[in-house]
């Protein structure tokens, strides 16, 4: 979406310059509990008095916490981030609120009159979307005016924007609110992505797509392929390639048959499980490499160990752009870091790598991508960090993107209209679904769950309104079954004014929990990301665990069972 408007993918400044910032708008984002060092420092800037507007379904650390409070606490129903930010946006221009000047400087003027008719319409007022997203419109058109006239506003999102359906279109609605408002290319400012994960970003950077080459270049684009044809001495394809839910797709009709997963857990993290563990059951070939044994390697053929960011050379990019060094500081246990096996992989399927270390692969980087021909080891460990582009054009980096001129131009403005998802509730599934993190667990626990942390957040339960609960007879600590379209699972209750009625809540932490057996494969419409933020679901008081439960109890009793034999058998080898 910011590709589309602004002409980059990534954050457009530091997260420094939040403190610059006088009203900060968070949407489907928890920096406190996904971000805490990020968190801290917004924190800081909201005490002196910046003002907050915080966008989700959830009365999460962020709304109010000591010392922290939202002015506006937009509890919007899940799926209706787009309705959203273009009601915001409606009122921005119906009161006369947007900066002329700005647009008129730096923005398409085709594309903004096409957007500012389509905003205007009637239907995207805040009262016309008030039934839809259950926003009071009086809230709605306070949080905008504020937005608009505060200051510096500088937009945060997060995977409560991204995890849905129409996820690339929110994000292209938030880039619409921020050129609107003048909200770029300035300390304070911005659109700016908060990562699932540390080195998100910099995987995105180096091409992790299966239709862009390294700093975003598409695949099609014959002068960039025939630069890597030519240092690669291959021949590349120009057709994209199958993301994640196409290759489980693909699995399941015979066409797509191995898989090399490496530092993920796609069958405790992507949605609707039982389908992942068909696909996976499919295929001839899987490959596994972690630095643990997690859900997705218990369907492995092959396991290679990984290692961890202690034991290599490297660089970990955030989600301000910054560039940072990883240095090995002990031996990787299994003999080889990541980068080296991935090198042994290769040449023996018959094709050589000629690295010899991390620096070589950065200068190949560099070498081939525009936006990181300044990059080198020598320049990180004299400069400590770098946010890209880093060229002959900005040579130490480039701290705020689209100072004076957007990456494409001119920016666009494109219309973001509201489709709602296919998944809606019924009589049969009343309730919305949505989920998330906590501050104590990351990501799929594969390393947190192994740690002390259990002590702080020892299983993943739901969460559910006391109204909700009440009409069910569900009591603080029961077991309930929660039955969506894809399948059920059990959890522990935790009775809540947390979420609003109608809406249940929970993480994904532990395996067993079988959070993402109940979410669906419905997807983003460009990138296929899936929707984990709404599934419409029924809650009803259990005695047992689901049959899925009780299938992974068995499934994962022999594969641990299988995994003892084998140490067993090997340290009889080595004894002998």
């Amino acid at each position: 979406g910011l590709k589309q408007t602004l002409g980059e993918s990534a954050g457009t400044q530091t997260f420094d310059s939040v403190m610059q910032s006088d009203v900060i708008m968070i949407i489907g984002a928890n920096p406190a509990s996904g971000h805490p060092v990020f968190a801290s420092q917004m924190k800081r800037r909201l005490r002196q008095g910046a003002k907050l507007i915080v966008v989700d379904p959830r009365t999460t650390e962020m709304v109010k916490s000591p010392h922290v409070e939202a002015d506006y606490h937009l509890k919007l129903r899940p799926g209706t981030n787009v309705a959203v930010v273009t009601a915001l946006a409606h009122v921005i221009l119906s009161e006369g609120l947007e900066q002329a000047d700005f647009i008129a400087e730096r923005c398409d003027r085709q594309s903004y009159a096409d957007w500012k008719a389509f905003v205007l319409r009637p239907d995207n007022s805040p009262e016309a979307m008030e039934t839809v997203t259950g926003i009071p419109a009086a809230e709605m058109r306070g949080a905008a005016r504020l937005f608009a006239t505060a200051g510096n506003g500088a937009i945060y999102y997060g995977l409560g924007v991204t995890e849905h359906a129409q996820g690339s279109t929110t994000v292209i609605g938030i880039a619409n609110l921020a050129m609107v408002t003048g909200n770029v290319g300035r300390e304070g400012v911005g659109v700016n992505p908060l990562r699932g994960q540390n080195n998100v970003q910099g995987a995105c950077d180096m091409g992790s797509f299966p239709h862009e080459l390294p700093g975003y270049r598409h695949i099609s684009d014959s002068t960039a392929r025939s630069e890597f044809e030519q240092a690669w001495g291959v021949t590349l394809s120009p057709e994209p390639g199958l993301r994640i839910p196409n290759m489980f797709d693909a699995a399941m009709d015979g066409s797509f048959m191995g898989l090399y997963c490496e530092g993920e857990d796609i069958v405790q993290s992507d949605p609707n499980t039982q389908h992942v563990t068909a696909a996976l059951s499919n295929m001839e070939c899987i490959v596994v490499q972690d630095i643990f044994l997690n859900e997705t390697a218990k369907y492995a053929h092959v396991f290679l160990p990984g290692s961890s960011f202690l034991e290599k050379d490297g660089t970990f990019t955030n989600a301000e752009r910054r560039i940072s060094r990883v240095r090995k500081v002990m031996p990787a246990k299994a003999g080889l870091s990541d980068w080296e096996v991935t090198i042994a992989l290769a040449k023996a399927l018959g094709y050589e790598m000629p690295y010899k270390h991390p620096s070589e692969i950065m200068d190949e980087i560099a070498a081939l991508t525009p936006t990181f021909h300044g990059v080198s080891y020598a320049k990180l460990e004299k400069l400590g960090s770098i946010q890209w582009p880093c060229n002959d054009a900005a040579p130490d980096g480039t701290p705020i993107m689209h100072i004076d001129e957007f990456v494409r131009g001119k920016g666009k403005f494109i219309n973001t209209q509201y489709i709602a998802t296919d998944e809606k509730v019924t009589q049969k599934y009343p309730l919305i679904l949505t989920t998330g993190r906590i501050l104590s667990q990351y990501n799929v626990g594969a390393q947190t769950r192994r740690t002390e942390n259990v002590q702080w957040h020892g299983e993943d339960r739901l969460e559910i309104h006391p109204h909700d609960a009440e009409d069910r007879g569900i009591r603080e600590d029961d077991w309930v079954g929660i039955e969506s379209r894809a399948g059920q699972t059990v959890l522990r209750a935790t009775v809540t004014e947390r979420v609003q009625p109608g809406v249940v809540y929970t993480t994904f932490h532990f395996p067993e929990s079988g959070a993402n057996v109940i979410t669906t494969d419905n997807s983003d419409w460009a990138t296929n990301c899936p929707e984990y933020k709404v599934t419409a679901v029924q809650v009803m008081p259990v005695a047992q665990p689901s049959e899925w439960q009780q299938q992974y109890s068995r499934f994962n009793r022999e594969q641990l069972g299988l995994l003892a034999g084998e140490a067993g058998q090997l340290a009889d080898v080595v004894s002998k």
